[in-house]
């Protein structure tokens, strides 16, 4: 089953979400899956309207939930919360260090559902929780290739196997850009259209050099040459220089690749024996960051040029008129 287990939310104390949160009750159910990054508060649902909770999302308890719970008598408390907790949900957070009550801890602990405490307020909570969520639901998939920090643009270089995306990686760090992953990028996709690319953490700083083997570019070039993740924002596709085929000159055409859904500019670029991979590579993002900002070169001169046409086409039609 995909989505993250209760149990990832205390780890560490807490400490990958942010939540610091401790276990009350429900230990037998820490296997249970959050597959949603959406929080639910219960609303209606302790006055009976409980049909609307949605599994695989954590349920919060706040004040005022906690409030409304002591204000019913013990039976209404416990038959309430004992449909809640029949529900699939995988786990209830109290926020703000209120105690539980002694039912709601009795129920949890029946239903095997695990019951989380945290001293954290609602809102800070529940920002935590689904950011931490988001992350960790993300899609994600593993692309061969090397993603570089290139001017602040995140560029992922594809090739296939030896065609030099490692030593055109070096290259660019010994321009003065940063590294982020070499060989195996782990790209997740956050809020549908934002691509993470990270590397795994067994590899993270290294790039293989054929005839030199593995290297720790943190090590060679200073902590500053690397970077853990970077925002997808440019595909460089190298490919083998083919002769008689037929090569973008101007670069009128947009073409994208798609990443998990997202589409991201592509640029296909041929290698050839005496092209300089990294400064080509490094003109590409700073030509990408400039048509971020809405000036297009070649659209540009296409556009200029496409008036001077039509200038000398209102001359030569007035000449004729003249005549």
């Amino acid at each position: 089953m995909s989505g993250a287990t209760v149990g990832s939310l205390l780890g560490a104390r807490g400490a990958g979400s942010g939540l610091e949160a401790d276990l009350l009750a429900g230990s037998a159910g820490l296997d249970r899956r959050i597959t949603l990054p959406y929080i639910q508060k219960t609303g209606l649902a302790l006055a009976g309207f409980d049909e609307y909770l949605r599994a695989g999302r954590v349920l919060v308890f706040g004040e005022s939930e906690i409030r409304f719970l002591e204000r019913m008598n013990l039976d209404t408390r416990t038959g309430s919360l004992r449909r809640l907790f029949a529900r699939d949900i995988p786990c209830v957070l109290v926020t703000s260090g209120f105690d539980a009550p002694a039912e709601m801890i009795a129920e949890a602990e029946r239903a095997g559902v695990p019951l989380l405490r945290t001293a954290l307020a609602t809102p800070v909570a529940i920002a935590r929780l689904t950011a931490h969520l988001e992350d960790q639901l993300a899609p994600r998939e593993i692309r061969h290739g090397v993603l570089m920090d290139i001017l602040g643009l995140g560029v992922f270089i594809a090739g296939e196997s030896g065609i030099g995306k490692s030593e055109c990686a070096l290259d660019l760090v010994v321009r003065g850009h940063r590294l982020v992953a070499d060989d195996t990028v782990e790209v997740r996709c956050r809020a549908q259209s934002v691509l993470i690319g990270t590397c795994p953490e067994l590899t993270r700083n290294h790039i293989e050099i054929r005839g030199l083997g593995l290297i720790n570019v943190g090590d060679l070039f200073g902590i500053s040459a690397t970077r853990s993740s970077k925002r997808v924002e440019l595909v460089v596709q190298l490919e083998r220089w083919e002769a008689g085929r037929e090569y973008d000159r101007l670069g009128l055409d947009t073409e994208t690749q798609d990443l998990l859904g997202v589409k991201v500019p592509l640029i296909r670029m041929p290698v050839a024996p005496g092209r300089n991979l990294a400064m080509l590579v490094e003109v590409a993002a700073r030509n990408q960051l400039v048509r971020s900002r809405g000036r297009h070169a070649a659209k540009l001169l296409a556009e200029r040029l496409e008036r001077r046409l039509e200038s000398l086409a209102e001359r030569d039609a007035e000449g004729e008129d003249e005549l």
